[in-house]
């Protein structure tokens, strides 16, 4: 697998982790105790920190990236091997 697949599978583990990581760690005004602001969302976070979903959503990338990476070599799980649907049956003749 070249280097470049590589990177563009953590891109997308990357951003996928991202999504995820989102709601984790994340406070209302309410839950914080804090004043709201005139006009702001019930659901809007007090102190939201974009860094540490990055760093947490970096982590989780590059295990699901080695995860991905030794299976694609190792052949662990194959196509085959979550293929459930029944085969036709074969035509005779």
């Amino acid at each position: 697998m070249q280097i470049t697949s590589v990177a563009a599978i953590y891109f997308l583990f990357f951003v996928m982790s991202g999504f995820l990581m989102l709601p984790f760690g994340v406070r209302t005004a309410d839950e914080a105790g804090v004043e709201k602001v005139p006009g702001q969302a019930e659901s809007a976070p007090v102190d939201f920190q974009p860094g540490k979903v990055a760093a947490r959503a970096s982590v989780i990338a590059a295990v699901a990236t080695a995860l991905f990476v030794a299976n694609y070599h190792y052949g662990w799980i194959t196509a085959a091997d979550i293929d459930f649907l029944p085969k036709p049956p074969r035509a005779s003749g």
